[in-house]
């Protein structure tokens, strides 16, 4: 009996324990829409659209960057160094160790990354805000980024896109992070100034002071589908106006439906789209004019 506890019993536990440990934590996913499971990898393989809802989930960074650029291939931008906690600001954990959890569970420095290459033939560059970094909330460092990667593209005399999901600005930086708002509206200044082509891809969800600057200053603004996009919750202004709001409201078609979005457009078209776009406000290539060349077919 001691031999069966002491030896077999452990030994069973210990090869359950690593089949247990090597299956993968996400390897399947439920479809917010259908409630259907879907593995994991056939999910990343469809850039993160669900097969039967057409559902578009949350793409990180670096899947963005695969999609858009030929053959997956750029350049990554280094992202300039930003004061870390200037406020030393603490809620039910300090905000250094809130950044700490974050840079180990994503591997990057801040919620926006950014990279320069070809995307169908024509170089760009392109910046991600990732939701998967607290929320892709702007402080100094995702402010100091986008900046940089204007300014790069004011330099490679290029077109710039920019993937915007945030939840607004960064609250531990305070005031700090609202400056960001001006800053970046600057850079965006440059941009113009420099006659390129600012285009902005509006994803879910795209909400706050992030609203409230570059996401809406674009010269052409694409919506992902059903993406959320607005500056206060739906709540709060229900609330405030005390009125029941229309359906689908600060949703992606019922924006584009109102002026506020240009087209709303595929995640398996978005890659073929702004190269368009961007060809034909650089006027590279004559076929852009064709009418219809905006919207996808």
């Amino acid at each position: 009996m001691n031999w069966i506890k002491n030896f077999v019993r452990p030994k069973i536990r210990s090869i359950l324990g690593a089949v247990k440990r090597d299956v993968p934590e996400n390897m399947w996913i439920k479809d917010p829409d259908s409630g259907q499971m879907v593995f994991f990898k056939d999910l990343e393989a469809n850039q993160f659209v669900f097969p039967g809802s057409n559902h578009h989930h949350r793409m990180p960074a670096e899947a963005r960057f695969t999609m858009m650029f030929d053959g997956g291939e750029f350049e990554k931008l280094d992202a300039p160094t930003a004061a870390i906690d200037p406020l030393k600001f603490r809620d039910e954990k300090r905000y250094v160790d809130r950044l700490k959890d974050a840079k180990s569970k994503s591997g990057v420095e801040d919620s926006v990354q950014a990279g320069y290459g070809a995307v169908n033939e024509q170089f760009m560059v392109v910046a991600v805000q990732d939701m998967g970094f607290i929320g892709g909330s702007l402080g100094m460092a995702a402010g100091d980024a986008i900046i940089a990667a204007m300014r790069l593209a004011v330099t490679k005399r290029c077109p710039f896109v920019m993937f915007v999901a945030s939840g607004g600005a960064r609250m531990q930086e305070g005031i700090l992070s609202l400056m960001q708002l001006p800053r970046t509206t600057i850079a965006v200044q440059e941009l113009r100034a420099a006659k390129l082509p600012y285009i902005v891809v509006l994803t879910n969800p795209t909400t706050g002071g992030v609203t409230a600057s570059y996401a809406m200053l674009g010269d052409v603004h694409l919506a992902e589908p059903n993406a959320i996009i607005g500056f206060a919750g739906q709540r709060v202004i229900e609330q405030t106006i005390r009125e029941k709001l229309p359906e689908g409201f600060q949703r992606s078609e019922y924006l584009k439906d109102h002026g506020m979005v240009d087209t709303v457009v595929h995640r398996h078209e978005m890659k073929s789209t702004v190269s368009r776009i961007a060809r034909m406000l650089t006027k590279s290539d004559a076929r852009a004019h064709e009418v219809g060349a905006l919207v996808p077919a």
